[in-house]
């Protein structure tokens, strides 16, 4: 790579670490993250293929307190930029993004322990925050938060940046070397992984009333007719006639109801 699209790759490695503790901007998500790499690197289209598929996973992932997700960050970056390499170097796009997905768990679980040490290096500057609190001086814990949060982008652009450095022969040998049964089961892999984090997603939202929209989105989705707009279309439609029902029945049900429309007709008939 040149030092140019390994400067940019920096660049997008850091905003993506320190939005996997932020959850702001959402850089560390993994359709945007790939995306970005995939425009730096020449391959934007393979970026949104991949992305697309590692988003799938990443749907289930979430950081609630103190407990932090799988590192989407890395997985997305690392494997995106692996996938750049194995482009560069005249690999099939569709086995390049199905070995990249399969290498995108791994790598998640590689930047939960990165996760965990940042963490521990940041204890002294907590430490260092409540001085500065107890004498009110408020630049200085400014100035460390800053720093806490720049650990945790530097925790994902010092591994991303070293992986440019690999070259793209010893990439392209290694996926060449795979036999066709390893390279097929990563394939396969991949998609069911991508299935296990929609799942993941389907099991905290499933509700007796959601169900018919997920039955029927399944129906739409089958009629070749209606593009990606129309099926946004009728999506959204649906949502805001459904948020009017239950507001309606908030309104006249009172106490009665549950402010559910759906869930108080399929009430009636239990």
């Amino acid at each position: 790579m040149s030092p140019i699209t390994i400067l940019l790759v920096f660049i997008v490695s850091f905003l993506a670490g320190m939005e996997g503790i932020l959850d702001e901007w959402e850089f560390h998500q993994p359709l945007v993250a790939c995306t970005l790499i995939g425009i730096v690197t020449g391959h934007p289209t393979e970026g949104i293929m991949l992305g697309g598929s590692l988003q799938m996973i990443a749907l289930g992932w979430a950081n609630i307190g103190a407990a932090v997700a799988p590192d989407a960050a890395l997985a997305s970056v690392a494997s995106a930029i692996l996938m750049a390499l194995a482009l560069n170097g005249n690999q099939d796009p569709t086995n390049a993004i199905s070995t990249s997905i399969a290498l995108a768990i791994p790598l998640s679980v590689a930047g939960l322990f990165l996760t965990m040490l940042c963490r521990t290096i940041a204890i002294p500057m907590v430490h260092a925050m409540d001085a500065a609190a107890e004498r009110a001086d408020f630049r200085a814990i400014e100035v460390w938060q800053v720093l806490a949060i720049c650990l945790q982008g530097i925790r994902i652009a010092i591994p991303a940046t070293a992986l440019c450095f690999i070259p793209v022969d010893a990439v392209t040998a290694v996926l060449s070397a795979m036999p066709a049964w390893l390279s097929g089961g990563m394939q396969v892999g991949g998609g069911m992984v991508a299935a296990v984090g929609y799942a993941m997603v389907i099991n905290m939202m499933a509700t007796k009333e959601t169900w018919p929209f997920f039955a029927l989105g399944f129906v739409l989705a089958a009629l070749s007719g209606l593009t990606l707009i129309a099926l946004g279309v009728i999506g959204l439609s649906l949502a805001l006639i459904y948020l009017g029902l239950k507001e309606l029945a908030t309104q006249n049900g009172g106490a009665a109801g549950s402010g559910d429309p759906l869930g108080d007709i399929l009430d009636d008939y239990e």
